[in-house]
């Protein structure tokens, strides 16, 4: 059905949902190498995940692809450890827990990507602080619980809502809350520890 009925959203187009892939592909890679820490693993999880989206829901609505794609992906990890029976775990950068640049928020996954992004600090010494406080971050990250840094991962770097994230994880929102303010909590307390205060 198309939208001539009123109610019902167009269906996508394969135009729309090869623009959706090329989009999320590099965030998607990131995300999946920081959760199994292999590069060869994460390439082919993003790929198994792309092709379950394709094939089971490619002519769904293009605004639904983007909670569709995290769904599969997240699940594509977990069946990827439960296989390879090691404890699970998530890391992540997120841009909330960073310094902000002229009141805006800035996303440190850029920096390891986007060599040419002039908004970039240009100083050797500048780059170098900048990776170090990454490496602290992701350290910090890795002490978490991996439900806290996924429901992190969610709400604070894919900017999902609550309710979005709820589904996505397979939880309520209280739950949800509940994980995003211990890992606030157990992040702040590792940075300054550190010698690092964000707020």
């Amino acid at each position: 059905m198309r939208a001539d009925y009123p109610g019902v959203a167009e269906l996508s187009t394969p135009q729309q949902l090869s623009e959706f892939l090329v989009q999320a592909e590099r965030r998607a890679y990131k995300q999946a190498q920081f959760a199994v820490r292999d590069e060869h693993v994460a390439l082919d999880i993003v790929q198994d995940a792309m092709l379950k989206l394709a094939e089971r829901y490619g002519d769904r609505p293009a605004e639904e692809f983007p909670m569709l794609f995290q769904r599969i992906l997240q699940n594509t990890i977990r069946d990827y450890y439960r296989r390879q029976k090691v404890r699970s775990f998530w890391t992540t950068l997120m841009s909330s827990l960073t310094p902000q640049q002229d009141g805006e928020d800035f996303d440190p996954l850029d920096t390891l990507q986007d060599e040419g992004n002039e908004s970039q600090p240009a100083r050797p010494e500048e780059a170098l602080a900048q990776s170090q406080l990454i490496e602290v971050i992701e350290e910090a990250l890795n002490k978490l619980p991996a439900r806290q840094r996924e429901a992190f991962l969610l709400r604070y770097w894919e900017e999902m809502d609550t309710a979005e994230t709820a589904a996505a994880m397979g939880c309520s929102e209280g739950s949800v809350k509940t994980h995003c303010s211990r890992a606030t909590h157990a992040l702040s307390a590792m940075l300054k520890e550190r010698g690092i205060d964000l707020s």
